[in-house]
């Protein structure tokens, strides 16, 4: 798919796709387990445009100052492509504070059903904006980490770097 451009980033290599207004429609690390699947999910959407000028530049910088500490939220436009049921749980992504952690369970729950963990996990699991949309906030019900596309020691290393995981 032509489009994704890498950004070197301090947290590692991500790629990053654009729409045609400039948003970010994808945001991976280049080892994310589901990358391939996500990116041909965007193909069948559409063409990936050209980032705006200054878009990947400011998008790295915003990253930067993420992973030293010195950024809590993220100034990037962002346009999301899912089922309704995954725009609602990646709403709710949106709403963990920096810092925070929920579990499957609670997000379920915030949803309306409890029993929703297994359907709160998969569509985690499609997020196609990581870090932007911060699914690696979203733990297990005993506080394990679990289920991080990007892989658990990247997971663990988000949330230190945000003060949610202590020791």
């Amino acid at each position: 798919m032509t489009g994704i451009h890498r950004l070197d980033t301090s947290l590692g290599p991500v790629q990053v796709a654009f729409d045609q207004g400039g948003a970010v429609i994808y945001l991976g690390f280049s080892d994310h387990e589901f990358r391939d699947r996500l990116l041909a999910k965007l193909a069948r959407l559409g063409p990936v445009a050209a980032p705006p000028a200054g878009a990947t530049a400011g998008l790295r910088e915003q990253l930067e100052a993420y992973a030293a500490g010195r950024r809590t939220r993220f100034e990037v436009p962002i346009r999301l492509h899912g089922s309704p049921f995954e725009q609602r749980v990646w709403a709710e992504l949106q709403r963990i504070p920096f810092g925070e952690t929920r579990s499957y369970g609670q997000l379920a729950a915030t949803l309306g059903d409890p029993n929703l963990s297994r359907a709160v996990g998969r569509a985690n699991g499609a997020n196609p904006i990581s870090i932007l949309v911060p699914c690696h906030r979203v733990i297990g019900a005993s506080g394990s980490l679990t289920g991080y596309a990007g892989g658990l020691g990247r997971k663990e290393r988000l949330l230190r770097l945000e003060g949610a995981l202590r020791g």
